[in-house]
């Protein structure tokens, strides 16, 4: 009787427990996705996809395919995850992509934006606190303190060059050989195009020169110009199809779709880090607009960009269905290493190196062993300008 007595309040007891729990369950604050600023906060990775594919969009903007493996990413997050990707205007800019945050329905807005960082300091106010996994090997200089924008990836000045050109250049001192006559040219106007003035920093270096004083690199284009390797024509698609120029300095991750373009019209290019120089302009930037119409979605379209894992691309991922979001997560290419496999350097580059978490990028593209890798800062990029605009003009002209 007394075993009884004692069993059966330790069955009421546990009842009301239970009872207990599922009413402090069933109480809990649903998370609004809005608001949450780490992964903890929406909840962990189940409950962040979870809520990711209950909403089923993304709305991106301004990312085309064949730019930093844009199209790979975006095919492997709608694979993995079930979630249809809108890409609004792939050939867009920056001012566009601000412009559409700020006047756009709001089922239209971009549920993040990938922008210039001048465009994100310039419009913080836009954007939502938002700190990802991986957020201590973003490097201070290129995150916002709060977690309202973070660096993302870069290019490297790299040397374009038809394959059918006798000698294959691989430094820019090479380009100084007679053999590269009326064969060399660059992006535009380096006093306002940063892949053009960039090429000139990565030709200062090479020559010797610092961040601080880019003479030398001024120098390096004056000289080229008076052999005649350096011709004044645009270094752009069609200039080259005409055959203007054969060589040009271009950013490493536009390579793989430039590559593949030429292949189309019968011509075969090359891209290659130069030896002597390596150096890399300023990052892009990721944010997510307060007013996202798809705030989990968003929030995992960042975890997946920022995230550094080896795993299956879109082509070899099977079916997801059954597993967990954290198991999906856990399983697929991170888009850290995507940008690396599209030619471009991710934000958290180095880190991943110190923690061999990266992978091998593509052949032409790997960075040359012992070469340290350079961006310059703003004010030494403003001081570069202000000395081109004194010099540029001598030699861009006929």
């Amino acid at each position: 009787m007394r075993k009884r007595l004692l069993t059966g309040v330790l069955v009421a007891t546990m009842a009301a427990a239970s009872m207990f729990v599922t009413t402090a369950t069933s109480n809990a604050a649903p998370i609004d996705y809005s608001k949450c600023k780490d992964l903890k906060a929406c909840g962990g990775m189940d409950a962040l996809v979870k809520a990711a594919q209950k909403e089923g969009k993304l709305n991106v903007i301004t990312l085309p395919r064949d730019w930093a493996n844009y199209g790979e990413a975006m095919d492997l997050f709608s694979k993995a995850f079930g979630i249809k990707i809108s890409d609004d205007n792939p050939d867009g800019s920056s001012a566009y992509e601000i412009q559409t945050v700020k006047t756009a329905p709001a089922s239209k807005v971009p549920d993040a934006v990938d922008v210039g960082i001048t465009y994100a300091l310039d419009n913080v106010n836009l954007f939502t606190q938002y700190k990802v996994v991986n957020w201590n090997d973003i490097t201070p200089t290129y995150k916002e303190a709060s977690g309202r924008w973070f660096g993302d990836y870069a290019g490297v000045i790299a040397l374009s060059y038809d394959t059918s050109i006798a000698k294959a250049p691989k430094s820019f001192t090479d380009l100084k050989d007679p053999a590269f006559k009326n064969m060399v040219a660059i992006g535009g106007d380096p006093t306002g195009a940063q892949e053009a003035l960039m090429s000139v920093f990565a030709a200062n270096l090479a020559g010797g020169g610092t961040t601080a004083n880019v003479q030398k690199g001024v120098d390096y284009f004056s000289d080229m110009k008076k052999s005649g390797n350096f011709v004044t024509a645009l270094a752009n698609g069609q200039n080259f199809l005409a055959g203007a120029y054969k060589v040009s300095f271009s950013w490493s991750f536009n390579g793989p779709g430039a590559v593949a373009t030429a292949a189309k019209a019968g011509k075969t290019v090359k891209y290659v880090i130069p030896s002597d120089a390596v150096i890399q302009g300023t990052p892009y930037v990721m944010a997510i607009p307060f007013n996202a119409p798809h705030p989990a979605a968003a929030r995992l379209w960042t975890e997946f960009l920022y995230s550094q894992n080896k795993g299956k691309g879109s082509m070899d991922l099977g079916s997801t269905k059954g597993m967990t979001g954290s198991k999906i997560f856990a399983s697929i290419m991170g888009g850290q290493n995507i940008w690396i496999a599209g030619g471009a350097l991710p934000v958290m580059y180095e880190a991943m190196v110190a923690k061999k978490t990266n992978v091998t990028s593509p052949a032409g593209y790997e960075i040359p062993k012992g070469v340290k890798i350079i961006t310059p800062t703003p004010e030494e990029q403003d001081a570069a300008k202000t000395l081109l605009k004194a010099q540029w003009p001598a030699i861009a002209g006929n």
